[in-house]
């Protein structure tokens, strides 16, 4: 007997989880109680943002979790004993617009587990958004991965259907990705990502000449790397992620912590921890280099590898670069303004604007949104430091830390401990420049 719609939904969409392209996914809750009214179930409904900045519900799934690799972190590759199932085109575009119709969804992200081979999986991709773009008329976002080692005709036909694409890089490293899962190459990945960037720019300047010829993937390309199943350190990822940026021309690099989905003597053991705290830290890396313009080796290099798990990259940076602060409010540059702790993007415009009618004290800072527990220690207003500045180790530890970070490693906060912050993000520079 086959299976229904919904019960096919629940083993594709469980298997699309593990792609963190998109910004959040749903949970499984229901409600019984008397009185209530509505219910979320885990049927794969997402988050991303589509090109105009909106954040928008996506339906997320697989094609099919049938794959003819056997990639030894995935947990759809061949050797792992899951129920495989696999939409028909029809089905899935039909699925797509009853939940567009139910308004559960503005659009899809669609991926697939490589069934046959890649040309046949790419078609099949096609067939499925080809009928929501004619039959259905369907004008919602689609984000449609791109799959490594199709024919460049039908990547090209996806790309016409899609409003993104993206090519998951998976791995940080050559070595790691011939390791783990053998059948795919560095080639593979990259072919169809420049093949992606060149027609991006292909497109742009047919635009220019006849404005109503079809947009190619409108709102660019991303990709997604795995965290923590391979030994790479944060500067070789933080590093890859940036030259990804400039030579692809990419919109976002996604990171995903390892999950054990294998017992396999490879990766780590199946009670290893997903490093969660990590990828957090590689995400506030990778918004100072997209916002901030920060370079990669000015965030970590070969003498601190790693990330400091105390405070986010953007602290750290500062208290270990004294030689930059401080920072007169009324006169910096944007540059030097988005170099300080607790000022943002929006933070340093109002700065600016605001400083060209009156010369601004801590107070108006505040007022502009600053966040000056963690700012006063990095600038001075009209040549003076914040009012009552307490320059000890804990406050400044305290001020740079968030309350997430707080509640973590409060047991550091204990004199025996405070050595170990001393020597890794130099706390004694930070005092020099105040004396």
């Amino acid at each position: 007997m086959g299976m229904d719609i919904f019960e096919k939904l629940s083993i594709l969409a469980a298997s699309a989880k593990y792609d963190v392209a998109c910004t959040s996914s749903g949970t499984d809750q229901s409600s019984t109680e008397k009185g209530s009214i509505g219910s979320k179930v885990a049927c794969g409904i997402c988050h991303s943002f589509a090109a105009d900045g909106r954040c928008i519900s996506l339906l997320k799934v697989l094609m099919t979790n049938i794959c003819v690799y056997d990639c030894k972190y995935c947990f759809n590759r061949k050797s792992n004993d899951i129920k495989r199932t696999i939409f028909l085109p029809e089905e899935l575009a039909d699925l797509t617009i009853q939940f567009y119709k139910r308004n559960y969804i503005e659009g899809l992200f669609l991926s697939s587990g490589v069934i046959k081979n890649p040309d046949y999986t790419c078609e099949l991709m096609i067939k499925t958004l080809s009928i929501l773009r004619y039959a259905h008329r369907f004008n919602g976002y689609i984000h449609a991965k791109a799959i490594p080692g199709a024919d460049g005709k039908l990547l090209r036909q996806l790309g016409l259907l899609a409003d993104r694409m993206s090519v998951n890089i998976e791995m940080p490293s050559q070595n790691s990705l011939q390791l783990l899962a053998p059948d795919k190459s560095k080639e593979s990945i990259f072919t169809p990502m420049n093949f992606i960037k060149e027609s991006i720019s292909e497109n742009t300047r047919e635009l220019t000449i006849y404005k109503k010829a079809p947009k190619f993937v409108p709102a660019g390309q991303s990709t997604q790397m795995i965290i923590g199943a391979t030994p790479e350190t944060d500067n070789q990822i933080l590093r890859l992620s940036e030259n990804l940026y400039k030579k692809y021309k990419l919109k976002r690099v996604f990171f995903s912590a390892y999950a054990p989905v294998s017992n396999d003597k490879l990766l780590p053991s199946t009670d290893f921890k997903p490093p969660l705290l990590r990828e957090h830290r590689l995400y506030q890396a990778d918004w100072l280099m997209r916002y901030y313009n920060f370079r990669a080796d000015e965030i970590l290099d070969e003498k601190t590898p790693n990330f400091n798990p105390f405070i986010d990259p953007k602290c750290n940076w500062a208290v270990n670069h004294p030689e930059f602060f401080p920072v007169e409010i009324n006169k910096a540059s944007k540059e030097e303004l988005l170099r300080v702790p607790g000022i943002g993007v929006r933070s340093a415009l109002k700065i600016i604007a605001a400083r060209r009618y009156s010369s601004l004290d801590f107070e108006a800072l505040k007022k502009l949104g600053v966040v000056l527990k963690r700012a006063r220690y990095f600038i001075l207003c009209g040549g003076r430091k914040s009012e009552g500045l307490i320059i000890k180790n804990d406050e400044i530890l305290k001020a740079l830390m968030s309350k997430q970070e707080l509640a973590m490693y409060k047991d550091h906060f204990l004199p025996s401990q405070l050595e170990l912050f001393r020597e890794n993000v130099q706390t004694p520079a930070l005092l020099s420049f105040r004396a």
